[in-house]
């Protein structure tokens, strides 16, 4: 089952004011976060200029969270150099979003900025 309208505003705020944090008005030419809804899933993306075409966006996956609806629990996972994802071992679950997300911003094991 997809998400229903308060699970998209509830997105909107949480994913979506962090990537509005992250992705300074000044940068967002050369550096910014969007997010996409695929599935049960919240993926987080890093999007830049192609470094051969400055008119191409290429998309690196950072985050992804993903809403269990048997368990009613939120599971996030990182993007690791293998191009995998990975269960977040600090935190792999959560009953709401705003932890997940409060997570990702403060990235204390730099899983997802670095």
């Amino acid at each position: 089952m997809a998400f229903n309208e308060l699970d998209f505003q509830r997105i909107k705020k949480h994913v979506g004011g962090l990537c509005e944090k992250r992705s300074p008005v000044h940068l967002r030419s050369e550096l910014r976060l969007i997010y996409n809804i695929e599935n049960q899933s919240v993926i987080i993306f890093e999007e830049r200029p192609d470094w051969r075409n400055s008119d191409v966006f290429t998309q690196t996956e950072i985050g992804k969270m993903t809403f269990v609806r048997s368990q009613k629990v939120w599971k996030l996972f990182w993007m690791r150099g293998n191009l995998k994802w990975h269960s977040y071992d600090p935190l792999p679950s959560a009953s709401n979003l705003e932890s997940l997300v409060a997570e990702i911003d403060e990235d204390p094991m730099c899983c997802f900025f670095g």
